[in-house]
């Protein structure tokens, strides 16, 4: 797994980039993401994430909740998952990208405005896909960059660990979804 961070913005904030295989199928692959319910089982620092809308098979909004260390508060976000896939390519794109004002906010946590992930999928080989994770985020409110950076490398790390483990959940290795093609 390799981790890549850049400034993106004047008051030092880092972008993430993580690149890896796995031996997974794409449905597998989506279908862990598209289970925003079960974010808090793999994702770093998740404390709820909740489903809000299924638009579609391939399209939803979820809520969540990033638990911060005390004293700094909390951060939520709406987030808006959109899949596509290449059909000749079968490159799987997951963007991401935050609804701010879809929900009200709520007292004593603070809503990030701002930030995009983006999910892509490239089937390499027989169940070998490669992924490239991007995700650039501000946190909104008064909060140490170091923090923000730390959150920046530390949590993708953890991320990743905990994904491949939950990836071979029964739920997702048998996961048939009618708008992937995995061959």
């Amino acid at each position: 797994m390799d981790i890549y961070t850049k400034t993106i913005s004047s008051s030092g904030l880092r972008g993430i980039r993580v690149k890896c295989s796995l031996p997974a199928k794409l449905s597998q692959m989506v279908a862990l993401i598209l289970d925003v319910n079960a974010g808090e089982d793999w994702v770093y620092g998740t404390k709820s994430s909740i489903l809000l809308k299924r638009v579609s098979p391939s399209e939803l909004y979820y809520y969540s909740e990033v638990d911060i260390p005390w004293p700094i508060n909390n951060r939520d976000f709406i987030a808006h998952l959109m899949v596509s896939q290449d059909a000749r390519t079968k490159v799987v794109t997951i963007n991401g990208p935050t609804e701010a004002s879809y929900l009200p906010v709520k007292e004593n946590i603070i809503r990030v405005n701002r930030s995009n992930g983006k999910w892509v999928l490239t089937p390499i080989k027989n169940n070998l896909i490669q992924i490239d994770y991007t995700l650039e985020v501000d946190p909104g409110g008064t909060i140490p960059v170091w923090l923000v950076n730390l959150f920046a490398t530390s949590g993708p790390a953890e991320t990743f660990k905990k994904m491949k483990t939950q990836i071979q959940k029964p739920q997702y290795v048998n996961a048939n979804l009618n708008f992937i093609d995995n061959n």
